[in-house]
């Protein structure tokens, strides 16, 4: 089983930045991609960013590129999102997850990676970016 926990979150204003940082802990070896969804009330949750934990192959949401970047150190089992240039839109509750399976599509074309190929969830760290 792995655990997953978020932390960084918190208000900015548009135009800030936020570092986001995941800390997985148990059998992490287990883990093929990880990365970061969003939800807010009413919406389904999105995927914003992933990275292959072994190869780094990395998926962005188009309306992030440019502006959020993943990155992970394996050796302290920590997976991190630069989050540059916030946007309004860009307030949700950030959940870190990581997929087990071999199920991770990097060129994934859709507006958002869907969550259902991930196994695992954090409980969310809350960003808010007021205009």
């Amino acid at each position: 089983e792995v655990q997953l926990v978020e932390s960084g979150g918190g208000l900015v204003q548009a135009g800030g930045s936020l570092r986001l940082s995941c800390a997985a802990s148990g059998t992490t070896f287990d883990i093929y991609a990880i990365g970061w969804f969003r939800q807010v009330p009413g919406k389904e949750r999105e995927g914003v960013a992933l990275i292959g934990k072994n190869n780094g192959e990395i998926y962005y949401a188009d309306s992030v590129k440019g502006r959020f970047t993943i990155s992970n150190d394996n050796d302290n089992n920590m997976v991190y999102l630069q989050m540059n240039s916030l946007k309004p839109e860009d307030t949700a509750v950030y959940y870190c997850a990581g997929e087990s399976d071999g199920n991770f599509y990097p060129l994934y074309t859709g507006a958002y990676y869907p969550p259902r190929n991930m196994n695992y969830w954090g409980k969310g760290t809350l960003v808010g970016v007021s205009s």
